[in-house]
């Protein structure tokens, strides 16, 4: 299957590869991962995420601008003077746009391909990636927004508060970025992995940050091969996923089968 921007995210697309998103996913719910990749189940998309959207087609350039606008009418106005700009609650989002444009350091880091689709075998299986900005032979650059690059956000795996960077696993992406465009190229060596991070604070934040760590990425590589085995045999249904039981997808779709102790909430926190 040859992908495209159009069949990028299909469930066709989902079951032929294996994605960040989709491995995220099986990590937090195999029946949720499961019904996604086969199209049975689509995730709401939160304001964080349209945000998060809106930004990446603005860094993809005017004409992925204006699709998105044209696919996500509750984000912008239609009327008035304003029409055609972010309603109220999504204001902020041209802020942040705005901030990244003022800044010539960001903006010379997004400077690239944009919105590059490699593939790529990897631990047995056909993997895909999108990388937001490529500097071919040089670095992978993705873009992120994050409520604030500095405070730090309490992690149960952890126990404790962490950055932005380890309570969504950006190094794990990165690492995935790096290698599957390694094996592609058949280069011998990583590109150097870069964020483009920009807050929704008022008024944003800016940063470019450095994630080369070949030690930490090459132990991110060896956990996703570690998981793996399990995932493909859930995903090509040779076992039978287990639910996680708190997800929305989850909630949706199962009943009351047993009593609970109090116990049990107490040691989910």
């Amino acid at each position: 299957m040859i992908l495209t921007a159009n069949n990028y995210h299909s469930p066709e697309a989902n079951q032929q590869y294996m994605s960040v998103s989709s491995y995220k996913n099986y990590l937090e719910c195999e029946a949720m991962a499961l019904a996604s990749d086969r199209g049975e189940y689509k995730r709401t998309q939160s304001n964080e995420c349209l945000v998060g959207s809106y930004l990446h087609a603005w860094n993809e350039g005017s004409e992925a601008l204006e699709e998105f606008k044209a696919n996500t009418p509750d984000m912008f106005s239609t009327k008035g003077p304003t029409k055609g700009e972010p309603k109220s609650t999504f204001l902020f989002a041209d802020q942040m746009i705005d901030t990244l444009q003022r800044d010539s350091f960001c903006m010379y880091m997004l400077e690239g391909l944009k919105e590059q689709i490699i593939t790529a075998e990897m631990f047995g299986t056909m993997w895909k990636i999108k990388i937001d900005t490529l500097k071919e032979n040089d670095s992978i650059i993705d873009l992120k927004s994050t409520k604030s690059i500095w405070e730090l956000q309490w992690n149960a795996f952890y126990k404790g508060k962490v950055s932005f960077l380890e309570q969504y696993n950006y190094f794990r992406q990165m690492a995935v970025y790096c290698e599957v465009e390694r094996l592609a190229s058949g280069r011998a060596t990583w590109l150097a992995p870069y964020i483009v991070a920009v807050s929704k604070e008022s008024p944003p934040d800016k940063a470019v940050i450095d994630l080369k760590d070949d030690e930490r990425a090459a132990h991110e590589l060896i956990l996703v091969e570690a998981n793996l085995p399990r995932i493909l045999q859930v995903k090509s249904g040779e076992v039978e996923p287990v639910r996680c039981g708190r997800c929305a997808y989850c909630r949706a779709t199962s009943g009351t089968t047993e009593i609970i102790s109090y116990h049990d909430l107490e040691e989910a926190i």
